[in-house]
């Protein structure tokens, strides 16, 4: 069973730490952009719902750095296997209706 779409964010404050934001979407809504920011120029990752929006950027909004660029492969790469999961899940549960109307 599951549930309608959704945006879920938390904001967790407690003493004596940082304060700890979690943005987890849930819905077909979403859109992803890319590029570069034209008055500073880096790059930027936006990934908004109707509910919330996530942008990423450089380390300090400044120059990029060796960092920047693992974390960007980082993205990649796991953007990779969120696509190859999801194609392989859509595939194997588009299946099954059929197979069950073949038993």
């Amino acid at each position: 069973m599951s549930s309608g779409p959704y945006t879920y964010v938390t904001l967790t404050m407690q003493p004596d730490s940082a304060p700890r934001l979690a943005v987890a979407f849930h819905t077909p809504g979403l859109r992803v952009s890319a590029g570069l920011l034209f008055n500073n120029p880096r790059p930027y990752l936006e990934i908004c719902s109707r509910d919330a929006n996530v942008h990423i950027s450089t380390t300090g909004a400044g120059p990029v750095t060796d960092a920047d660029v693992s974390t960007a492969r980082e993205i990649f790469a796991a953007a990779a296997r969120y696509l190859a999961d999801c194609e392989r899940l859509h595939t194997e549960q588009s299946a099954e209706p059929a197979e069950s109307a073949a038993g």
